[in-house]
């Protein structure tokens, strides 16, 4: 690993930590892999992530991957995901990241988006045959040169990554400049026209990942248990960026199961746990969470911004909450709970690292814009990827672009106390969990699916929305789904709800 500016790149990061503590335990996998994926689960020291990279990031370099193209990424939130992520950056790549509820239609749409040069996948996931899903994906794109694999039975022409980790002959002298202020991260953002590519380099993950590390107090060398999946800006930063940041451990959770999560917890000494905050508090109100004596931080992260003035009181004086909003793929910021339990008002202008200190660097601002909607200003924050273009022709001068990102979120300011109250999502976008895309979607699907067909998203306190459709034959109307590619989400809203509703 090469850099050539003073500012760290995220292999900088873990190279920094490998030389201290190169025998540290690094990362742990989910214990029920062989359920989620067939592989058995790992454990991994930060020198033997360090060799995995490294054979990783070689055979990248050797299929021929130029420096700064972009490799597509779809993995579930196990210890490949993270050796794929630093290997790509060792060689040089940028990331996109492809949801795991992605299926054809849009993989094929965000590969042919970013030009993507290579593809990563899971042999299966859940049962889902995630490899033919990539192959299908990819020979519908031009750009697609080269596409490799995790786990057994992979379809022919995907090339095994397995088989790289084990190769004894790894060739570093080849590893290129790596430069913190270039792209390293692409995520797709649900918009009413379509799907947004969203780049990042390394200093807009690090500064999203300070805000939140800094913000939550969390102690250097964490054990940090992630129970988010690792496919969006939040999702990495929350889990991947702040490993790096605190040089701990980062322990690993396939969403979602209760059982499982408690006993990793307390199996590995977790101190903070990284998930929906929806989930931790119904966890915390259900008395799941105080048995863990190690357990002293709670990051949730709230994909439904609008509801966490309104959410319950965390009920734990002895684990430490700390809300981190998310704004799509936009940006985030991160308030720690009050001493009762409730969410902290958040109030306009700049918010620092550590809070409170006005010597500190600025995490980035918080902006009530003339539209009544929340804006974001600050050093994680792509404005030019939001940026509108000026397609005016009447002579005219162009508008300067505004150096903050509206995130559409309607906001009020409070009379009496100035503090920004968010009041409703934006216009024409569907939320349902993590999973974010157009509201035209819904309607164009119902009419491929022909007459009396209705597709639509309901409310829903824990997931923002969920979708629910209606068909004259319901299984037929899956079938018709599934055949065209989308996600389970539309095919699973024509279940058959007799039994269960």
């Amino acid at each position: 690993m090469i850099q050539n500016n003073t500012s760290p790149t995220l292999d900088g990061l873990f190279g920094r930590i490998l030389a201290r503590q190169p025998d540290q335990l690094a990362l742990i996998d989910p214990p029920d892999k062989p359920r989620i994926t067939g592989q058995q689960p790992r454990r991994l020291t930060f020198a033997e992530t360090d060799r995995a990279v490294s054979a990783l990031a070689a055979h990248f370099i050797e299929a021929g991957l130029p420096a700064n193209s972009v490799i597509a990424v779809q993995l579930p939130n196990t210890i490949e995901l993270v050796l794929t992520v630093l290997a790509a950056y060792r060689a040089g790549l940028i990331v996109a990241l492809l949801p795991q509820l992605w299926r054809q239609a849009d993989l094929t749409v965000a590969i042919n988006r970013t030009g993507a040069r290579a593809v990563v996948a899971m042999g299966r996931i859940d049962g889902v045959d995630h490899a033919d899903l990539a192959m299908n994906a990819a020979a519908e794109a031009f750009s697609i040169r080269h596409v490799c694999g995790f786990g057994s039975d992979l379809p022919e022409g995907m090339v095994s990554l397995d088989i790289a980790l084990r190769s004894a002959n790894i060739d570093t002298s080849r590893l290129v400049v790596q430069d913190s202020r270039r792209a390293a991260l692409v995520t797709f953002e649900a918009s009413g026209s379509g799907f947004r590519a969203v780049p990042r380099t390394h200093l807009n993950l690090i500064a999203a990942g300070l805000a939140m590390f800094l913000e939550s107090g969390l102690p250097q060398g964490a054990a940090i248990l992630s129970a988010s999946a690792p496919s969006s800006f939040a999702g990495l930063t929350s889990s991947f960026v702040m490993w790096l940041l605190s040089g701990g451990t980062l322990v690993m959770h396939h969403p979602f199961d209760d059982s499982i999560l408690l006993r990793q917890i307390e199996a590995e000494h977790c101190d903070t746990l990284v998930a929906p905050a929806q989930l931790a508090l119904r966890m915390a109100e259900a008395d799941m969470l105080s048995s863990n004596k190690s357990l002293r931080h709670v990051v949730g992260l709230w994909r439904t911004p609008e509801q966490v003035a309104s959410s319950a009181l965390w009920p734990d004086p002895q684990i430490e909450m700390t809300d981190v909003y998310l704004f799509g793929e936009a940006g985030l910021f991160a308030a720690r709970r009050m001493d009762d339990g409730s969410p902290a008002p958040v109030m306009p202008g700049p918010y620092r690292t550590p809070p409170g200190v006005p010597a500190s660097s600025t995490a980035g601002e918080v902006i009530l814009t003339s539209k009544g909607t929340l804006g974001l200003r600050g050093p994680m924050v792509p404005a030019a990827a939001y940026a509108v273009s000026d397609r005016s022709t009447d002579g005219l001068a162009a508008q300067p672009q505004p150096d903050y990102v509206d995130t559409g979120y309607a906001a009020r300011a409070d009379r009496a106390t100035g503090a920004i109250s968010i009041t409703a999502p934006p216009a024409g976008i569907m939320a349902v969990g993590g999973y974010r895309f157009p509201a035209q979607d819904l309607q164009e699907w119902a009419r491929r699916l022909g007459q009396n067909t209705l597709l639509t998203a309901l409310p829903d306190r824990l997931s923002g929305q969920r979708l629910a459709g209606r068909a004259s034959d319901n299984a037929r109307a899956r079938e018709a789904l599934t055949e065209l590619g989308l996600n389970p989400l539309m095919v699973e809203a024509f279940r058959d709800r007799s039994s269960t509703d």
